[in-house]
């Protein structure tokens, strides 16, 4: 995770670390549609919709990532844990 203080990692769970660290390919490349106080709603670029529980603003169309296996959510640099609805 290069640079990255651990401010930027503060949510993550130590296997999430891991996980993330372990397996680049599963990150996907998304948008944010739309958040609010429950959530963040993402298109990936398959097309894909994907809901996520998530403490993060992010405006629309913001591009963001999201890794499938270790549910973490990568935001502006910032990397957030972000469970599926």
């Amino acid at each position: 995770m290069g640079g990255m203080s651990d401010n930027a990692t503060r949510e993550l769970l130590p296997v999430q670390r891991a996980i993330v660290s372990a397996w680049p390919s599963a990150w996907i490349d998304a948008f944010a549609m739309c958040s609010d106080d429950g959530g963040i709603t993402l298109v990936a670029l398959d097309g894909e919709t994907i809901a996520l529980d998530a403490r993060v603003t992010a405006a629309a169309g913001e591009p963001v990532a999201f890794h499938r296996v270790a549910e973490v959510l990568s935001v502006g640099g910032e990397l957030i844990r972000a469970r599926r609805r």
